[in-house]
């Protein structure tokens, strides 16, 4: 029943009702008694109370609706609203639910251009700086390294100086590049970067443990990609921000799925907002259709949590070399 007639049917059953109790046992004298009076503030009473109650129950998904809109986030499509109530009500939170999907769909398809695009740049700036910089840098090292022969006895430490500090940009650069683009990754597959990528950030104070699952069936590679920048972005943060001395680098996969989990035994959280790293991490995780997770760990520091289950949403995302390809499908293989 709609919320009009709820409304509608109440109030006539307490008007007819009304109207029989004074046309038959109940009357109003002039002046009134006070046993008259007590009947129709007790009649009006319960008539209030009774369409207060209908009113609380017809809104009630109204109220849950409003606070659901307030509180929307893309990043987030599990948590909707309960289809329930009224006609108008229940059809009302159905079109919000379908805004949401179409919104998602939509969000979804531009994350994976920009994300597309960012790859491309990522590429771009790793092979300028391998190729330019890192060779400008190289030629520097040798020159000096000619250099350091011929100059007089007392700036052969100044040059030897400055030998080490090319010799650390260099590295530098090299590093910073490998970090922009990971040819381990698309050379040597997902377990090798990620074994290169703990090992790249042990030092420094951070011990990085992996456990990861051997015996991992191969993935897309869109799929390997986010893993890969999942990780690489969640040990960055607990570097630079978690005060950790240990973290964890565990992948597993089983029936129901691919999961990738990053511990430390830092800091945690404590109440801050999500900064654009976490927010990137969600973007990506849309994107193959899983779900990302970060709270505290079991004993202090943070867990971040990647779940990509071994069905549903199946987006391909076309990397530099070509253009944007993105494809959206449902569980039940339906392309959106």
């Amino acid at each position: 029943m709609s919320l009009f007639w709820r409304i509608f049917s109440l109030n006539a059953i307490g008007l007819v009702v009304a109207a029989a109790l004074l046309l038959g046992p109940v009357t109003v004298s002039t002046p009134v008694l006070p046993g008259e009076a007590l009947v129709v503030v007790g009649g009006l009473a319960v008539l209030l109370v009774v369409n207060a109650v209908v009113l609380r129950v017809g809104l009630a998904p109204l109220t849950r609706l409003a606070g659901a809109m307030a509180t929307a986030d893309l990043l987030r499509p599990e948590a909707r609203p309960h289809v329930s109530g009224p006609a108008e009500t229940a059809g009302l939170i159905t079109t919000y639910h379908t805004m949401l999907d179409r919104l998602a769909a939509e969000r979804a398809a531009g994350a994976a251009r920009a994300l597309s695009a960012q790859e491309r740049e990522r590429h771009r700036v790793a092979r300028e700086l391998h190729d330019e910089v890192g060779q400008t840098l190289t030629a520097v090292l040798l020159q000096l390294r000619r250099v350091a022969d011929r100059v007089p006895a007392e700036l052969r430490e100044d040059v030897g100086q400055a030998q080490e500090a090319t010799r650390a940009g260099l590295d530098e650069i090299r590093r910073i590049a490998r970090r922009l683009r990971s040819a381990v990754l698309e050379e040597l597959g997902l377990l090798s970067a990620l074994r290169s990528l703990a090992a790249e950030f042990t030092g420094h104070g951070l011990t990085v443990r992996h456990d990861l699952a051997a015996d991992l069936a191969p993935l897309p590679a869109d799929t390997e990609l986010v893993l890969y920048r999942v990780a690489q972005e969640a040990l960055t943060n607990t570097a630079r921000h978690s005060g950790a001395d240990r973290a964890e680098l565990r992948l597993r996969a089983d029936a129901s799925g691919v999961e990738l989990l990053v511990r430390d035994n830092g800091t945690g959280l404590r109440g801050a907002d999500e900064g654009a790293g976490i927010s990137g991490m969600r973007e990506r995780a849309l994107l193959v259709g899983a779900t990302l997770g970060v709270g505290p760990a079991p004993g202090g520091g943070t867990d971040v949590r990647l779940r990509i289950p071994g069905g549903g949403t199946d987006v391909r995302l076309r990397m530099p070399g070509g253009g944007t390809d993105v494809r959206l499908c449902e569980p039940d293989g339906g392309a959106r």
